[in-house]
């Protein structure tokens, strides 16, 4: 990276610690979110930073590091399946907007201001917020250029993610520098793939990430189809987000945004479509017999007065339905806690009480978005060889002292203050609410500085 780009440093008191040789975890409430959804009074131990062991481990076990976590609610790390990280500084500068407006009106004019570094200090800073709230793994769909920047800020945070440049080349509402010639959009794409797919011991992965259906020509997503099947990589967009939205896909291919999509080729177990809200019965269809999944977005669908997603329904059919935040500029915050208490209520009003669960909720937020990452083999729960990505969560507080039921209490009472420690591949991230890889204080004042400058260049 460019020495302009490289942002706050990372020497000093919170330099990167090294990575232990093993890890226990002692005394804690294991909620494992394993397919019987046992629940453990006990400990953890972590090897060369899997799970090695869930239960008892024996007290004459050699580690380099033991943790205290009596008192505290261990949980698979939340994975955040729609994020924007370049959007993160953006964070009041787009309120009070529907979809379409807030687009062309201001989100699309500061990405086409972004530099490489108020880029990398945008996802340094969704990165501690992210991590210090207990999200260890996204799902994120960056701006048009310089998207390594994002990968190079990402790398030292200890954060998995899978990061795809936003693809654009049909649609006249936006900036010139956002606009991009086909081949080249496909090009980038796949170049930034080879240079960073499975990057820091498979932590760091690429997606492609056609923007939406309004800006992407039929030949870019049928390309994207095709490189997807090739290289077997996620593909990250948004459908049916609006009702506008929604109304002018249909004028202009004669057809719904899904039953659109599904007739490029796009409509596969490897597509994750973000938001759904306006999705019929036979939308719905297609999504289930192709097994794509759905990104449910609750506290962005509010915010820009979207709709609420039929995600009881979507669940019937056997639809993965996961969760995530959305960017910063439309939630306006990164808080999986907020997410999964939104989607709960939400289903509470459009149906009853108890259509969607604490339960399922907690399940959104950590199995389910293994799976439409394609990760369940290595994340969402906690069992020996998974990858040892974790959260505690800190049960002294006031709000959380009763804990009669540990999953209403994580989604009704908790947030994401209460996180006291995150693990990530083993490695203690936040020890005891304290960032160990970086200074949260310089990473804020980096992200405030550039900003104001992109807001300058932007003309806001």
């Amino acid at each position: 990276m460019d020495a302009h780009a490289q942002g706050p440093s990372l020497a000093g008191p919170h330099a990167r610690q090294p990575r232990v040789g093993g890890l226990a975890v002692r005394g804690a409430t294991i909620l494992t979110m394993n397919d019987a959804f046992d629940i453990v009074e006990g400990d953890l131990l972590v090897r060369n930073g899997r799970i090695a062991a869930v239960g008892r481990v024996d007290a004459n076990e050699r580690v380099d590091r033991t943790i205290d976590a009596r008192g505290a609610y261990l949980l698979p790390g939340f994975i955040q399946t729609h994020i924007h990280l370049c959007q993160t500084i953006f964070r009041g500068y787009a309120d009070d907007l529907a979809l379409l407006d807030w687009l062309k009106t201001r989100i699309w004019p500061m990405e086409a201001a972004h530099t490489a570094a108020s880029l990398a200090a945008s996802a340094r800073y969704a990165a501690s917020e992210l991590l210090h709230s207990g999200t260890t793994t996204i799902l994120s769909m960056e701006t048009v250029h310089d998207t390594d920047a994002v990968f190079e800020a990402l790398e030292p945070t200890g954060l998995r993610a899978v990061v795809g440049k936003c693809m654009m080349d049909s649609d006249s509402a936006v900036p010139a520098r956002l606009l991009e010639q086909t081949g080249n959009s496909i090009d980038e794409s796949v170049a930034i793939a080879k240079r960073w797919h499975g990057r820091a011991n498979g932590r760091l992965r690429a997606a492609f990430a056609p923007r939406f259906a309004i800006s992407c020509s039929r030949e870019l997503l049928e390309a994207v189809a095709h490189l997807s099947r090739e290289h077997g990589l996620v593909i990250h967009t948004h459908a049916s987000e609006n009702r506008d939205e929604v109304a002018l896909i249909r004028s202009r291919t004669g057809l719904s945004n899904i039953h659109y999509l599904a007739d490029t080729g796009l409509a596969s177990p490897r597509l994750c479509l973000a938001h759904c809200v306006w999705v019929d019965e036979s939308e719905q269809a297609v999504i289930a017999d192709h097994q794509v999944k759905v990104l449910h977005c609750p506290g962005s669908n509010l915010k820009l007065g979207s709709g609420l997603a039929p995600v009881v329904e979507m669940r019937a059919k056997g639809i993965s339905v996961s969760l995530g935040a959305d960017g910063a500029a439309c939630n306006n915050h990164l808080d999986m806690f907020e997410e999964m208490r939104l989607a709960a209520v939400l289903q509470s009003v459009r149906h009853a009480p108890g259509a969607l669960t604490a339960r399922d909720a907690v399940w959104m937020a950590t199995r389910e978005g293994a799976r439409a990452l394609g990760l369940e083999a290595e994340i969402g729960c906690i069992a020996p060889g998974k990858r040892a990505d974790f959260i505690l969560v800190d049960r002294h507080r006031p709000h959380l002292a009763l804990g009669i039921d540990p999953y209403s209490t994580l989604v009704y009472a908790a947030r994401g203050t209460d996180v006291r420690t995150t693990v990530v591949d083993g490695e203690v991230l936040v020890d005891n609410f304290t960032a160990t890889r970086w200074d949260p204080s310089e990473v804020a004042d980096a992200a405030k500085h550039e900003a104001a400058a992109l807001a300058s260049r932007a003309g806001f």
